[in-house]
């Protein structure tokens, strides 16, 4: 996908916002490693929406306040992200299932059974290689629907001495010392 202002300002036009419109989103209100200032980003997109006719709002609430409503659906937009807590691709084809809608994890209530039927599919077999082709189906759907749209992805750094022998970082950012020598 690329940046264009321009085709965005023809979509617009085609669903019916020839003049854009307004929403509010929701700046993230806690530090995350995904996202360190929601305050910022919030207004490079403020900046970026409004350069295609939006005229966008910035809400926060408090960490608790901000969940509890986004649960119950009363935002426009807003961020939310994780971390993955285990190594699976369906960690996080699942945050958009239908079930995720019921479930609180779906903030953008999409619900699209072709998608659905393309993660029961993966989740219900073992081969890689046919799993691993279903999830890129699932992505595209994704690519083309844009029910979230991915910011950022978290880099996680240990800094260990060299005298340290034995450790490796865990991508799911916990710390087994049981190999670690000295």
């Amino acid at each position: 996908m690329t940046y264009s202002p321009a085709h965005a300002k023809e979509l617009l036009e085609k669903a019916g916002y020839p003049n854009g419109f307004e929403i509010t989103l929701w700046s993230l209100p806690v530090k995350r490693p995904y996202n360190p200032n929601g305050k910022q980003i919030a207004e490079m997109i403020q900046s970026d929406w409004e350069k295609i006719g939006l005229k966008v709002n910035i809400a926060t609430y408090e960490w608790a306040e901000y969940i509890k409503r986004a649960v119950a659906g009363e935002h426009d937009a807003l961020m939310i992200g994780w971390t993955a807590d285990f190594g699976d691709p369906d960690n996080f084809f699942s945050s958009l299932t239908c079930a995720a809608v019921k479930g609180s994890y779906n903030f953008s209530r999409w619900c699209y059974q072709p998608y659905d039927d393309l993660i029961l599919q993966a989740r219900a077999i073992t081969d890689q290689t046919a799993r691993s082709e279903l999830y890129k189906k699932a992505l595209n759907i994704i690519r083309e629907q844009a029910p979230d749209l991915f910011l950022a992805h978290s880099t996680i750094y240990d800094v260990i001495d060299n005298n340290v022998k034995g450790y490796t970082i865990d991508p799911l950012g916990k710390h087994n010392f049981s190999n670690v020598e000295l």
